[in-house]
């Protein structure tokens, strides 16, 4: 598995944590109060959790590899220094033009999720829900919409992207 899907999967693992420990959080049935001022802070709370969450997630990632490639550089030659091993993190670490068409294609799916959540949202408005129900609608699927362009950017990835 290459760099960027390794990231990937690592960035969809985190996403799909955050969103299943709010939603345990959220609909737990002895948590139900209606009070937007309490809905909005949980939710900020869980924002401010999933980007330490996630910036952790990723130094972890690069140091496990950083040890991964230097590894495999010992056991093919020995004779390797630092320098050599470094140069080879540097190099699997490149991204090029398909990555950022990659990541491009992959971001327009998780806005097209996003967008439909933002509208269903709307449409809970419309139809006399709770604005609780709408600050949900909107938190979940936007943070479904991430998952989602993950998975589409790790499929991209495994079955190789042509603009053609």
């Amino acid at each position: 598995m290459s760099y960027q899907e390794k990231k990937t999967l690592a960035s969809i693992t985190s996403g799909a944590l955050l969103l299943a420990a709010y939603c345990l959080y959220a609909f737990n049935p002895a948590r139900t109060p209606a009070d937007l001022k309490a809905w909005a802070t949980t939710m900020l709370v869980f924002i401010a959790i999933g980007i330490g969450a996630t910036i952790i997630i990723q130094i972890v990632f690069h140091i496990l590899f950083s040890i991964g490639v230097a590894i495999q550089q010992k056991i093919q030659n020995n004779d390797c220094d630092d320098k050599d091993i470094e140069k080879n993190i540097k190099l699997e670490m490149v991204e090029d033009e398909r990555d950022r068409m990659i990541e491009m294609k992959s971001n327009q799916v998780g806005f097209a999720v996003a967008g439909f959540g933002f509208v269903v949202a709307l449409l809970s408005l419309v139809f006399n829900y709770s604005p609780v129900v709408m600050l949900n609608i909107l938190f979940i699927t936007f943070s479904f919409g991430s998952i989602c362009e993950g998975i589409y950017q790790f499929l991209l990835y495994r079955r190789g992207y042509s603009h053609a």
